[in-house]
C-alpha cells in the first residue's frame, strides 16, 4: 500500500510540528517564529546594551509616559522607549540618553507619525534629566 494512502485511519506522511503544534506533511518547513527582513535597526535593538539602556530610560522616567506626565496624567502601561532621531538617520544615537524618551504606545505612534515634534520631545527629555539630578 502507498504511504500516502491512509493506513489504519492515519496518514503516515503527517507529523506534529514542534514550532506551531499543527499537523504538517513530512518534509514541510514551518516558518512560525521566523523573523524575515530584519533591518539594521532591528538588529541594533536586539542587543544586550539596548535592552539595558531601555530599562534605564524607563526607570529614569519613573515608569511613566513622559508626554502623559507633562499633561498631568500617569500612564504606566504599555511603555516603549522611542528614538527621537530615527536610527536610520543617526545609528550612533542608539544609546544616547538625549535621544531617548519613554512613551506609552499611543504617544509613540504619534511621535512616529510626526504629530509630536522632536523639539517638544527633547524638552521633555531635559525635564527628565533635571529630575535625575535632584
Amino acid at each position: 500500500m502507498d504511504r500516502a494512502k491512509i493506513k489504519g485511519g492515519f496518514n503516515m506522511d503527517l507529523k506534529s510540528c514542534s514550532k506551531c503544534g499543527k499537523i504538517h506533511p513530512r518534509g514541510y518547513n514551518c516558518n512560525v517564529g521566523r523573523i524575515y527582513n530584519r533591518t539594521k535597526d532591528d538588529k541594533l535593538r536586539s542587543t544586550y546594551a539596548w535592552t539595558k539602556k531601555a530599562k534605564q530610560i524607563k526607570e529614569d522616567a519613573l515608569g511613566l509616559c513622559e508626554v502623559c506626565r507633562a499633561q498631568g496624567l500617569y500612564t504606566y502601561d504599555n511603555l516603549e522607549v522611542h528614538h527621537i532621531t530615527k536610527l536610520r538617520d543617526d545609528p550612533n544615537g542608539l544609546l544616547d540618553d538625549d535621544n531617548l524618551i519613554t512613551l506609552c504606545n499611543y504617544h509613540h505612534r504619534q511621535a512616529d507619525d510626526g504629530e509630536l515634534s522632536a523639539d517638544y520631545l527633547r524638552e521633555l527629555v531635559k525635564v527628565r534629566q533635571g529630575l535625575d539630578k535632584s
